[in-house]
């Protein structure tokens, strides 16, 4: 089985991707390379269009992954950031997030994650899920696999811990129904896409 190649800016987020595809006995490699994100607060678009250009980069398939921050109750913006919430710096203040949020009793939200691989021809694009409330006070401590800063104050569903305060064995074994991008990207291209290329070669 070939390599994957995963391409993306944030060293954070391949530490995390690695591990997920290591456990699956698939390697990963990986281009660190910023990639071009259109002023559109739609991760679906914006993953397609990141994943073009990486193939074009590296002239073979790949795969990018993105994610939005959802707050349903956002002060006068419903759903804000979404995709934008790096460029927004909402993910990097997150003391002024708080700051806005002050008084606001409905504090749920969510992290989607969409990762799409392109191999030149098609998109395949996943998604995963996880709600929860976002804290009224940053918790946890910086740390190496973390992909966002807002991991302090995201508080998935049937946990009372943030992301940022739980363990590993903690962060995987959660029971708050998410799902995982990865993991479906993983099943699919181990069950469906290597199989259906082993057959295109006996042809």
């Amino acid at each position: 089985m070939e390599n994957l190649v995963y391409v993306s800016g944030n060293l954070k987020k391949y530490m995390s991707v690695k591990e997920h595809f290591l456990e699956n006995g698939i390697s990963v490699d990986f281009l660190e390379q910023d990639l071009f994100e259109p002023e559109i607060n739609d991760i679906e678009y914006i993953s397609k269009m990141k994943a073009r250009e990486a193939y074009e980069i590296l002239e073979k398939p790949c795969f990018v992954a993105d994610s939005g921050f959802y707050i349903d109750c956002y002060p006068g913006k419903p759903g804000y950031p979404g995709a934008f919430a790096k460029r927004s710096g909402v993910s990097s203040d997150i003391e002024s997030l708080l700051k806005i949020m002050e008084g606001v009793q409905r504090r749920t939200c969510r992290f989607v994650d969409c990762l799409t691989f392109y191999d030149g021809n098609d998109f395949y694009t996943f998604y995963g899920v996880s709600e929860g409330t976002l804290a009224e006070e940053p918790r946890g401590n910086e740390m190496v696999k973390a992909k966002s800063n807002l991991w302090k104050v995201f508080i998935p569903n049937n946990c009372s811990k943030t992301l940022a305060e739980m363990t590993d064995i903690e962060r995987k074994n959660r029971n708050d129904g998410s799902t995982s991008a990865t993991e479906e990207f993983i099943k699919w291209y181990k069950n469906e896409y290597v199989e259906k290329r082993q057959k295109c070669k006996k042809l």
